[in-house]
């Protein structure tokens, strides 16, 4: 059982797949959910803080390097696309909406990228973080309504 929570955490620290990936995983494997999303929570979570802090640093940094530069330069560009769009989109709501970026599990809206958007947009760091798990929160809760295929039965009762 150990190994399978393991596994969970692990998913939910993966970039794009987060917790996107990790309760399917769970519910699939027929873990007990409480444990399962609190383990997932904190696997999405634990990269968060490295992002804000030091991602970009290392981003630009790396954007010319030889090898690197083209993957670190797609990675910019994707958290300053990110942040533009929240701004735009946000105005003085913007912590809702990088709550509702994160929250919403489409592609390439995640903890990874939302942090990431935060921090091209120099957002206070501890309500990013609070955004950003409330965030991770909601989207675990869909993924989980989802999983067990509560969306489906919804469409089936039409």
């Amino acid at each position: 059982m150990f190994k399978k929570y393991l596994i969970v955490f692990l998913i939910a620290m993966v970039p794009l797949i987060e917790i996107r990936g990790a309760i399917p995983y769970a519910v699939g494997f027929q873990l007990p959910l409480p444990p399962s999303i609190l383990i997932a929570v904190l696997g999405n979570m634990v990269p968060v803080p490295f992002i804000f802090l030091f991602a970009r640093k290392i981003l630009e940094w790396g954007k010319d390097k030889k090898y690197i530069g083209g993957f670190f330069t797609w990675c910019l560009e994707k958290g300053e696309k990110g942040g533009r769009k929240l701004e735009e989109k946000a105005g003085r709501g913007l912590y809702w909406a990088l709550f509702l970026f994160v929250g919403i599990p489409l592609p390439g809206t995640g903890a990874w990228t939302g942090t990431l958007a935060a921090s091209m947009l120099n957002m206070d760091f501890k309500k990013s973080v609070i955004a950003v798990m409330a965030g991770v929160v909601l989207a675990g809760l869909i993924m989980l309504l989802a999983s067990l295929g509560v969306f489906g039965a919804i469409n089936l009762a039409q």
